[in-house]
């Protein structure tokens, strides 16, 4: 029910939802709970494994049962919590894990096999008989396994991620987050607020309490116009940081638009990427439920979540509530609620030296047993002492007592610390570097504390960067009484008693799980699927662990706690992947002759991101063989113009370039002569190839590398791994050009003919050398050219300034076709390439070696290199390895497949007689039959032998010869000139 004069809701705009069919008004600043609970409801959701009906525990991210299904159509989106979710116009809500009526569930019937679904009865139940498993077991198992739907269809959301930085991240608004970010802000540090709630303030909103002599509220709209008033605070409310990641980076998922209808100028969520210097951890803490017979009906709720949903929302839990206590904390509940006019029919205490703090009957030394009403909570049972009696009530305010919110300080592997005398885990010291803990998250249970940690907190991060703490600013005089608190995990009593609301996890599942032997913490995590739940542990994890210590007859400290891991709460992935829809997914990079390409009605394909010509058609070809056929002709003959800038090309420099380089590759390059250009063998450390490609030398310490288009990441990052981590004692610098320079190769006997009418000085084969670069000008641009081939042809690559790549693609197209030549393609460049036998990473694709590409002399013996060692593992040095070879049909028809296996005539075609595979395949023109590469067990030495290529797919057969990788002019003539 509504509470007149309470909330901070806006009365005078009203706000109609839907709730599973049924329209319900609330007010702005409603979330569906309080909406709802303001409506009388109680029933929102079924428990996942025993379909019991479920109400509203907490108020905040950590809710357990009331997850909601929000939105229609593909934007529906499922396990939405309640107690979060703020109310607009137009918003659809639908309770979920019901079959029929939310009060009819059909599903509820498993509430009567409970005996025989306790912990592990997945692991037990389904192993017989075997035939059942994939026709019976298994559909059925999937059907009711997750919690809410999903859609086929990609949700039509469109989020952002963006990213920030920050001398100081400041995690939780509460009292302690304030402090901190006004003292760092006073201090000279820029700060980020960030606050998971939709206001300032945290528990102080949920309390009425003074601050330096004023109301709550007032003091934190004094502060935050104090914030803002430094212009050096950032405050995002709606923003929870989510995980603690390496070097200060930190993940934050802002609500931006998702508590309002939908609007197109608006991303619903937007994830952050926070890199701060310093983080102070102002994360407060949950509250604890308490583990006794029949805890889960609705109407159970933390007694901070009813204090919160008074004071915040206005709304009044129930009309007669009861108060099950283990410390002074939640005796602020019963007060607050009398204040309100609402009946408080008792307060049971389990300490029996505990003392009332108002006018209200107070039941020391007592328990709750049990509980009574099956879709709203109807009754209590109580024992104190060797009696016990019921209360009539239709909600009971439950606290243990409250938990550090400690996760965050565990992101990075540390464990937390069990503090004894507190009886709560605390964030390890020093548990991720920059993070100081403050407020409740560090055990500080007053406001007076909380607001002291905040400031040292701030002041211990401005000394860290080097900036002086702000003189005369002092905390505020707040309440300095933290309370006593009995700790209190379990009840003993007849009936199923609760720890994980949301996975059905009671006692006895953890008793079982005991004495099954799975006595580890996440040994019986993981059979009782316990904190594997919505909340991820936060209300229920601290109580298991010690219900299994004290039945393993350990202490808490010993038993320790789960691996806390990102995300603190739920991200969607549509927010954690913004912009991965659609070409954002997979975007297109356009290589400078894209236009002119696609201008011609060139079908273009994708190479990595790149998009690349296929062929290049011409009047009269209806094929993609005819064209490619005339295109391989065209290079063989006279001359071909084709953009090879999606190769990598990474800029190395410094007095140690060339000792770099040796230490990167196989063979070594500090010896090569400047103004040459010489082949190079990258290896993985484990001995395998990574990469392949050219290296020149454009001066004294200047190279300039080429990598594979698929590689030229991968090779970039394994380049600074290696001079940052394993030889930073080398003065090199290195950056990838690869989008700077526009590259063209011009192929054929004419090339150099056609170079020469491009350049502004003409060049010859005493001038440019098989193998040579330099500095070239054309028409009057600063270029570079390179005498190498990938076509077996006397070859060249020209680069220039990416600026010019177009103009210049065009010039030397239309120069070509005067010639007899013109553009081509991927399917020409890779026939060319397969008839020279040269390799890409169809075969070095990660598991090869030097030896299997008959690369094994390029391993120099006079130098370290990276994998040198590895490389030289007998087993990646056996004969019997699969070795490169060529393939050609022994019918001149004969049709090879990439992928098919390989065999030897005679034996049966399946794996264990398995002999090798087929990498590439091409139908030559130039030698009138198709050829392959592939790798073949003991593959040179059975050059001239027939073997089977088979591809099971394909349904194909065809016998092949084994021949030299090198199909055309073997000894190299032609690219030499």
């Amino acid at each position: 029910m509504r509470v007149e004069g309470r909330g901070l809701i806006d009365r005078s705009k009203p706000i109609g939802f839907s709730f599973n069919g049924r329209q319900v008004t609330g007010y702005a600043g409603d979330t569906i709970a309080s909406a709802l609970m303001a409506k009388g409801v109680k029933l929102m959701g079924r428990s996942f494994k025993y379909h019991r009906p479920r109400g509203v525990m907490t108020a905040g991210s950590e809710e357990p049962n009331a997850l909601m299904q929000i939105g229609t159509g593909d934007a529906m989106m499922p396990n939405t919590r309640a107690t979060v979710q703020e109310i607009f116009h137009g918003l659809v809500a639908q309770s979920q894990n019901h079959i029929g009526p939310l009060d009819r569930d059909l599903m509820a019937i498993n509430d009567l096999f409970w005996p025989f679904l306790g912990a592990g009865f997945y692991y037990k139940t389904f192993m017989w008989p075997r035939a059942f498993w994939e026709k019976l077991y298994e559909p059925i198992i999937r059907r009711a396994a997750g919690l809410g739907r999903i859609t086929r269809n990609a949700s039509p959301e469109h989020n952002e991620k963006a990213f920030a930085f920050c001398d100081v991240l400041v995690i939780g608004g509460g009292p302690a987050g304030l402090m901190a970010a006004l003292t760092a802000a006073k201090g000279g540090a820029d700060v980020i607020l960030a606050e998971e709630g939709t206001h300032l303030g945290g528990r102080l909103l949920s309390d009425s309490q003074a601050i330096d002599g004023v109301e709550a509220s007032l003091w934190i709209a004094d502060m935050h116009k104090a914030l803002s008033a430094t212009g050096r605070v950032r405050i995002m409310t709606r923003t929870t940081v989510t995980g603690a990641y390496d070097d200060g980076s930190y993940g934050a998922l802002e609500r931006v638009a998702r508590h309002m209808p939908s609007k197109p100028d608006l991303p619903p969520e937007c994830f952050w990427r926070i890199r701060a210097k310093q983080a102070v951890l102002a994360a407060g803490a949950h509250e604890r439920p308490i583990a006794f017979p029949m805890n889960d009906r609705p109407g159970i709720m933390l007694a901070g979540a009813v204090r919160t949903y008074l004071n915040r929302y206005g709304v009044a839990a129930g009309r007669n509530v009861t108060i099950f206590a283990t410390n002074d904390d939640a005796h602020r509940t019963a007060l607050e609620l009398q204040s309100a006019g609402v009946k408080v029919a008792a307060v049971i205490d389990s300490r029996a030296d505990a003392q009332a703090q108002g006018d209200y009957r107070l039941i020391a030394g007592a328990q709750v047993i049990g509980s009574k009403g099956r879709q709203g909570l109807r009754e209590i049972t109580y024992r104190k002492g060797s009696r016990t009696d019921t209360l009539i009530t239709d909600c009971l305010a439950v606290s243990g007592g409250w938990n550090p919110a400690v996760h965050l300080s565990c992101h990075l592997g540390a464990r937390p610390v069990w503090d004894d005398a507190r009886q709560f885990f605390l964030p390890a010291p020093g548990a991720v570097p920059g993070m100081t803990a403050a407020g409740s998250c560090n055990g500080a249970m007053s406001t007076d504390a909380c607001l002291r940690e905040g400031m040292n907190a701030a002041k211990d991060a401005l000394k860290a960067l080097g900036l002086a703490a702000p003189r005369g600013l002092k905390p505020p005089v707040a309440d300095n009484q933290a309370g006593q608190c009995q700790t209190l995990w379990h009840v003993p009593g007849k009936g199923r008693a609760w720890l994980d609301f949301a996975n059905d996890v009671t006692t006895k599942d953890i008793t079982q799980a005991a004495a099954e032997g799975f006595r580890s913490v996440e040994h019986m995590k993981r059979y009782t699927t316990q904190g594997m739940a919505p909340d991820q542990g936060k209300s229920s994890n601290i109580a298991a662990l010690a219900y299994l210590a004290d039945t393993t007859g350990r202490g808490i400290a010993e038993t320790g706690t789960t691996t806390y891991r990102p995300p603190f709460a739920p991200v969607t992935l549509g927010a954690m992947g913004a912009f991965a829809q659609g070409h954002g997914f997979a975007p297109e990079r356009h290589m400078t002759s894209h236009a002119a390409l696609t201008a011609r009605g060139v079908p273009m394909i994708e190479a990595g991101l790149w998009y690349r010509p296929s062929y290049v058609p011409i009047a009269g070809e209806t094929t993609w063989r005819q064209s490619c056929d005339r295109e391989v002709g065209m290079v063989r003959g006279a001359v071909g113009v084709v953009e090879v800038s999606t190769l990598g090309k990474i800029d190395i420099q410094g007095p140690d370039a060339g000792a770099f380089l040796d230490f990167a590759y196989t063979n070594t390059f500090s010896t090569l002569p400047v103004g040459r250009v010489r082949y190079g063998l990258m290896l993985r450390e484990d001995g395998h190839v990574m990469d392949d490609g050219t290296t020149a030398r454009l001066g004294e310490n200047h190279y300039v590398m080429t990598t594979t288009t698929a590689a030229a990441g991968q090779v970039m990052a394994h380049l600074e791994l290696v001079a940052q981590g394993l030889r930073p004692d080398f003065d090199v610098r290195l950056i990838s050009a690869t989008e700077g320079w526009a590259q063209f190769s011009v192929a054929g006997p004419l090339s150099r003919d056609l170079l020469n009418s491009v350049l502004d000085q003409p060049i010859d084969d005493a001038s440019f050398p098989f193998m040579a670069c330099g500095v070239v000008g054309v028409h009057g641009v600063a270029g570079r050219l390179f005498r190498i081939s990938f076509s077996g042809e006397q070859a060249y690559e020209i680069a220039v300034p990416a600026r010019y790549g177009a103009a210049l693609y065009r010039d030397l197209v239309a120069r070509a076709e005067t010639m007899g030549g013109g553009a081509y393609g991927m399917e020409a460049l890779n026939v060319l390439r397969i008839e020279k036998g040269f390799i890409t990473h169809a075969e070095i694709h990660g598991r090869v070696t030097a030896y299997d590409i008959g690369m094994q002399k390029m391993l120099s013996s006079k130098k370290d290199f990276i994998g040198k060692a590895a490389a030289q593992r007998p087993g990646l040095l056996e004969a019997d390895r699969e070795r490169l070879v060529g393939l050609k049909p022994v019918a001149g028809d004969g049709v090879l497949s990439a992928g098919a296996r390989l065999f030897s005539v005679g034996d049966p075609q399946t794996r264990v007689h398995d002999q090798g595979y087929v990498t590439s395949v091409a139908y030559s023109p130039t030698l009138g039959h198709m050829i392959g590469l592939g790798f073949l067990r003991h593959g040179p030495e059975r050059v001239g032998q027939e073997i089977v290529m088979v591809d099971h797919l394909r349904g194909l057969r065809t016998a092949v010869t084994v021949v030299d990788p090198v199909f055309f002019d073997p000894d190299g003539g032609r690219a030499r000139g």
